[in-house]
């Protein structure tokens, strides 16, 4: 049968909001997990706990007034578990205009009365989304198994030591200082039909905690932004205590990150103090300022060997919360190319210039790795953008004219099958069809793509080599032996220092290209260095007497 679907609308009324009039991020989460728990119950045919829930994102605020939309479809059910997508949209009834909220996924669990194990029907794929959101989800369950690992593995990669945490010791707060804890009673309001605690409501009192200790940093109160995945350890019931500690792990300028850790207690428990460990989540927030500013937190420094612990783990969780983002959230195209003809090819050879300069222009670029000659950053906005930054001892001319040249591509980034040029447009704007293989799979990837390369205009400026996709009547996307991919913005800036040159690589990640860089931040992979290591050897294994491009 096709994956069950849940409609509900919900009217944003003043109990349902904060003191600003805008909803409750604990109200939404409950709703959210409420709507995906009855369209997971009504696949499955039985009561289901919810197991996790991914990463998520807060885009729009709704207000006092409006109407939030909230749907809930199974997109795959494995063996005894199944994904549920929840698209919640914002709807103004004065101006008809529709918002994205959110989108989460969340993994629940079949539990019969009987306590007999249930193997879960299987989804029947009726449309093309059906499809792409049930192969999606095999992806997505893969990096909810292989989180701890991949954790792990980056934290080992990054290594803990004292030098990233703040010295300042005078404008440093204390973490200890942002401690908050809370206690609740689980009562029958609180739970489901069989007594089990309701997880949209656990995680409605998690935000609850996290937003205090976060208020403990910030002059304003603070703006839940996402959610670092919930993770459901084990059930509590009604007449269980279940006591909540948060306390913020590490800021980043605009952003602070406060863990929450949830335990449950019956009454014998609760006398002997033996706790069960039920959830644990990170949560982001930011704050702002009465004239629209977002507000900076102080920097923070823990105190004790945990709290070292955790100021490391939040800064290996930045490291990689947007890569999972990107993998986790991905749509089928996020990026259409223009198609390519007489009339309009100007004005995308223009447009890819200035893509590429606005984006290496853009403030907010963060490193996350530094080697020997090489640094790469990173800049999260609707996509992730990654720079890498070169240190190269050959001139910049040399440089320019052999890293414009695609073909030679294939000397010495391993992910570069075959490049050859499709049509050349003028002296500096090129054709380019590339096959590159996918990260896993059987096809591999390829793109068409424009490769417009300029000189400098005056002293200081720097080389230019743009790269966009683009669409060919006479190279069509659709492939028995590739999977077509997209480009959005991509291209090198080369900058000369004597003799010397700095090669600034850039790429605004569409999904295919995301996935090269994923395993790299989650500390599976080195891709990213090792592919600038060997570009930096190509570019010096080459004399000023190589061919320069015709």
């Amino acid at each position: 049968m096709a994956g069950a679907q849940v409609h509900t609308c919900k009217t944003i009324d003043p109990a349902h909001a904060n003191h600003h009039g805008a909803l409750s991020a604990g109200q939404l989460l409950k709703w959210v997990d409420t709507t995906a728990c009855l369209a997971a119950e009504k696949h499955a045919g039985f009561s289901c706990v919810t197991a996790s829930v991914d990463d998520i994102l807060f885009e729009e605020t709704a207000r006092v007034g409006q109407i939030i939309s909230i749907n809930a479809k199974v997109n795959r059910a494995f063996t005894t578990s199944m994904e549920v997508g929840v698209k919640v949209t914002l709807q103004d009834p004065l101006t008809n205009v529709e918002k994205l909220i959110s989108v989460a996924f969340s993994t629940y669990v079949a539990r019969p009365a009987d306590g007999e194990k249930v193997t879960l029907k299987p989804v029947e794929l009726l449309t093309a989304q059906d499809f792409l959101e049930y192969t999606l989800a095999a992806e997505r369950r893969k990096i909810r198994l292989d989180h701890e690992r991949d954790f792990k593995n980056l934290m080992q990669e990054c290594g803990v030591n004292d030098e990233h945490v703040c010295s300042n010791e005078e404008d440093a707060v204390s973490t200890d200082l942002t401690h908050i804890q809370s206690i609740e009673l689980v009562l029958p309001p609180h739970a489901n039909h069989q007594g089990n605690t309701f997880g949209g409501q656990i995680m409605a009192w998690m935000e609850t905690v996290a937003a205090i200790s976060a208020s403990r940093l910030a002059r304003f109160h603070p703006t839940l932004k996402s959610v670092y995945m919930f993770k459901f350890r084990g059930p509590s019931t009604v007449g269980d205590r279940l006591v909540f500690n948060a306390i913020v792990n590490n800021t980043f300028q605009k952003s602070v990150e406060v863990g929450v850790r949830v335990e449950a207690y019956n009454c014998e428990e609760w006398a002997k103090g033996h706790a069960r460990h039920i959830n644990s989540a990170f949560f982001i927030f930011n704050a702002i300022k009465g004239n629209g500013e977002l507000f900076t937190f102080p920097q923070v420094k823990p105190t004790t060997k945990d709290g070292l612990r955790r100021y490391h783990e939040a800064i290996a969780r930045k490291k990689i919360r947007f890569p999972r983002k990107c993998v986790l959230l991905r749509k089928e195209a996020d990026y259409i190319p223009d198609p390519w003809d007489q009339t309009n090819q100007e004005n995308i050879i223009n447009s890819n210039i200035a893509a590429l300069t606005i984006m290496a222009a853009k403030p907010g670029w963060e490193v996350t790795s530094t080697l020997d000659r090489i640094k790469i950053f990173t800049l999260e906005e609707d996509a992730l953008a990654i720079k890498v930054e070169m240190q190269v001892q050959i001139p910049s001319e040399l440089a320019f004219s052999l890293l414009s040249d695609f073909t030679l591509q294939t000397h010495w980034d391993k992910y570069y099958l075959t490049s050859r040029i499709v049509q050349s447009v003028t002296e500096d704007d090129k054709i380019y069809h590339i096959t590159s293989p996918l990260v896993s799979g059987n096809k591999s990837n390829d793109f068409l793509i424009l490769v417009s390369r300029r000189k400098p205009r005056k002293t200081g400026d720097p080389f230019i080599i743009a790269v966009r996709s683009v669409a060919l009547p006479c190279v069509p996307p659709f492939n028995q032996n590739h999977c077509r991919s997209q480009i959005q913005c991509a291209g090198f800036l080369i900058y000369s220092n004597g003799n010397n040159s700095l090669v600034s690589y850039y790429n605004q990640g569409t999904p295919a290209v995301t996935s090269y860089f994923v395993a790299n931040f989650t500390g599976l992979s080195e891709y990213t260095e090792n592919t600038a290591s060997a570009c930096i050897q190509f570019l010096e294994s080459r004399t000023a007497t190589s061919t320069l491009l015709h």
